[in-house]
């Protein structure tokens, strides 16, 4: 059990993908009291960027953190196919960019997009709320910021404030497992 980073799944502890024990893949690789997750379907992408665009312009990373957001963390495209999806809909003629803040390009639709983004009527990410169990998600958002807190520790810290913060995560631990062990 360590450390890692999951693709797609964002970093934790334990010995699989997801947030550890509870989070991860369970029997024949489902997610526990996931039931039958909904999978993200070809164009799911590409419709995702479209209705977003309908709402302003955005980079692609800003599309990408409002993705997940609005999935509740349960969708978090990866680059590799936000962007060659926007390269797509750039050669057909949807969307246009421009460079801001540098050599960053900032998308837009233009009318041909927007005809194209009014024909979305469910945006993709809605397709994933029934299947979210909010407790978990609070949870796994809770467990994000603090690994993102201990993480930035180790870089700007002194042996002593590190050894403090191991303490505390080790007596945070010892709390939630008797927190466990009195719900059982």
């Amino acid at each position: 059990m360590g450390f890692w980073l999951g693709p797609g799944t964002g970093f934790g502890f334990g010995p699989g993908p997801g947030f550890g024990f509870g989070f991860g893949p369970g029997a024949r690789g489902r997610r526990r009291g996931a039931g039958r997750r909904r999978r993200v379907r070809p164009g799911d992408v590409r419709a995702a960027i479209l209705t977003l665009l309908a709402e302003g312009p955005m980079h692609g990373y800003e599309m990408i953190q409002e993705i997940a957001e609005r999935s509740q963390d349960v969708w978090r495209p990866s680059p590799g196919s936000v962007y060659p999806t926007l390269q797509l809909l750039d050669d057909e003629g949807l969307i246009v960019s421009s460079e801001s803040e540098g050599s960053t390009k900032l998308f837009e639709l233009t009318d041909q997009g927007r005809a194209a983004a009014e024909k979305i009527n469910t945006p993709p990410w809605k397709q994933f709320d029934e299947h979210v169990d909010t407790s978990q998600a609070d949870l796994r958002t809770a467990l994000a910021s603090l690994c993102g807190a201990v993480a930035q520790s180790a870089y700007a810290t002194t042996a002593e404030v590190e050894q403090r913060i191991v303490a505390i995560l080790k007596n945070a631990r010892r709390e939630i497992y008797s927190l466990l062990a009195g719900s059982e």
